[in-house]
């Protein structure tokens, strides 16, 4: 996990970002040291929750194993996954992420909606890394 950019469980997990104080701009992934805003010279920055759902700007799959410095092993067979990019309206931004395991680029629709739901990136000696997924809303599996 990265820290502090994401928290909670069940419906309350949420992206976590930054907005600046002096021109509400909001941030993710979260920027704590200055106003990433080039007209603005702020540098007071507060952590927020970002909306939990947002509507798919765009998608694709990966089909490849992707080349050094991708750490994966290549003694497994490469799994295919899917990545949606999407759109917050509240916030104005688009987050890319992964799509929740099961979902594939059949299942979406530009435009459609989908909620932020916690994820595993991967597990190693004990230790789980997690992430955020993204999924349609009303599919539970």
């Amino acid at each position: 996990m990265v820290a502090r950019w994401f928290d909670g469980e069940g419906d309350g997990f949420r992206l976590l970002g930054t907005r600046c104080a002096a021109c509400a701009a909001v941030f993710f992934p979260r920027e704590d040291g200055f106003c990433r805003n080039p007209g603005c010279a702020g540098d007071e920055l507060v952590e927020v929750a970002l909306s939990r759902r947002g509507r798919v700007w765009s998608y694709t799959d990966g089909r490849y194993r992707p080349p050094a410095p991708y750490v994966s092993d290549p003694e497994l067979p490469w799994k295919p996954y899917t990545l949606i990019a999407v759109e917050l309206e509240a916030e104005r931004m688009v987050v890319l992420g992964q799509a929740a395991p099961g979902v594939t680029v059949a299942d979406l629709e530009v435009g459609m909606e989908v909620e932020v739901v916690p994820g595993v990136l991967g597990e190693d000696a004990g230790t789980t890394w997690t992430t955020w997924h993204w999924r349609p809303v009303g599919v539970t599996a």
